[in-house]
């Protein structure tokens, strides 16, 4: 089963700039979507329930905002929306997919001022809880998203001069190793070692893309029944340069 992850910063530019050929390059069982931007009865006609797609939607209630999807080529069951919170905007959506428990996590981001910061800082406080009891599980579970954090000094090329930016704040760095100490395999890492990357997001300012000066903030997340079927992963840097500031993130599992 492959399972891909991919931030598109909006599905309706995304289908223009180049979605579907993406997609169909790396050929995902399972395509689990954040920042859609969009009801699905705002996509083209043929994009509202995908061929060949067992598609789950949950857009933000305000609209042009935020949103997650699951998206999988058998039959799935949606098990539950939020991380035991009312979701207003549509971050957080699980099924299970061929014995597997698949999760489409976008995580909200402080950038945009205090508020935001705060909002963000309320959604690290209860989803904690919420995600052991996911990690403990015997069934195999991938949790994968943006969750708007890098956690090391690896997953960010500018490091020193980011220390006091959202994303990168010490106590954000702090849940994100958390998060990991529950049992979720962070299943790039484990693969690439100490090394700086691979990157997931790129500003549009300068020539953050082309030079590869980016941040790692997307991840696929394998509790330990899912740790035991990991055959590969990738970061895919063609569909971060191409259709969204954001690359796809790959894993086969057995």
């Amino acid at each position: 089963m492959r399972i891909a992850t991919w931030n598109v910063n909006g599905m309706r530019a995304a289908l223009r700039k180049g979605f579907a050929d993406h997609v169909g390059r790396i050929n995902p069982d399972v395509l689990l979507l954040q920042e859609v931007r969009a009801l699905p009865e705002q996509l083209p006609k043929e994009w509202q329930n995908p061929e060949g797609w067992d598609a789950l939607w949950h857009p933000a209630e305000k609209k042009g905002y935020s949103g997650t999807a699951i998206w999988a080529k058998s039959t799935q069951k949606e098990e539950q929306r939020g991380a035991g919170e009312h979701d207003s905007e549509g971050r957080v959506i699980v099924s299970r997919v061929a014995g597997v428990r698949v999760v489409s996590v976008y995580l909200p981001s402080g950038s945009s001022g205090d508020h935001r910061q705060a909002e963000k800082d309320r959604w690290l406080g209860f989803f904690l809880g919420w995600s052991a009891k996911l990690a403990r599980s015997k069934i195999p579970t991938v949790m994968g998203g943006d969750f708007n954090i890098a956690h090391t000094e690896r997953d960010i090329f500018y490091a020193k001069s980011n220390a006091n930016t959202s994303g990168f704040l010490p106590h954000e760095r702090e849940w994100m190793g958390d998060l990991l100490a529950q049992g979720w395999g962070d299943v790039i890492r484990e693969k690439h070692g100490d090394i700086d990357g691979p990157y997931s997001w790129w500003s549009n300012r300068g020539q953050a893309r082309a030079l590869d000066r980016g941040w790692r903030i997307d991840y696929l997340l394998a509790n330990k029944a899912a740790q035991k079927r990991v055959q590969d992963c990738h970061i895919d840097r063609a569909s971060g340069m191409e259709v969204s500031d954001h690359a796809m993130v790959v894993l086969d599992l057995d």
